[in-house]
């Protein structure tokens, strides 16, 4: 899948203000993410960098010349960088994490960024939403046009360098199972 301006548009608008369950695709891929501390923290701190990156993919050329960085959070170009020490911990135990895992290293910033690119083809899948189905976990919900493998592992790295323990997935799932995935852990509501 191509993403465009409009595809892009509207992943920054369910990321900004929640998925319309009358949209959903009939099926979802989702991310099984363990976490440690504050699950809103979590999410937070993905979603700041998913905005930044969804924002630079609207407004930027990508003609060649490095995306400007000023607005991603320095934790993330930090973890994201050769020398991730001042990163903050839960950054690097999730960077050791997915090095641990995936063999072709760290991203680098200004690479990750690039798979923002309205035209650019290796980013398989377009952000849904992230829900908490328990203390400990959240779901990482995206829309994979119904493929069960695709190129993720740029999904994979903020996951873990916002701080997961372990990730896994994606595995398909219908769209039922994602308006029943509670919205908080708290309250445990379903959309």
């Amino acid at each position: 899948m191509i993403h465009d301006l409009d595809s892009v548009q509207a992943e920054l608008e369910r990321l900004r203000t929640g998925a319309d369950a009358d949209l959903v695709p009939p099926v979802l891929s989702v991310f099984v993410v363990e976490i440690e501390g504050d699950p809103h923290e979590y999410e937070q701190a993905l979603k700041d960098v998913m905005d930044v990156a969804l924002g630079l993919g609207l407004t930027e050329e990508f003609e060649g010349e490095d995306v400007p960085v000023e607005a991603v959070p320095d934790w993330f170009v930090t973890v994201s960088s050769a020398d991730p020490s001042r990163a903050p911990s839960a950054a690097r135990r999730g960077r050791e994490q997915y090095l641990a895992r995936v063999a072709s290293g760290p991203w680098p910033v200004q690479e990750w960024l690039y798979r923002f690119c309205p035209e650019e083809d290796s980013r398989g899948w377009a952000w849904w939403d992230l829900t908490h189905p328990s203390k400990g976990t959240v779901h990482i919900w995206v829309d994979s046009w119904g493929e069960d493998f695709f190129g993720c592992d740029d999904l994979r790295w903020l996951a873990y360098a916002a701080g997961a323990r372990n990730v896994a997935g994606p595995e398909l799932r219908s769209a039922e199972s994602w308006k029943k995935d509670p919205r908080t852990p708290e309250n445990g509501n379903a959309r």
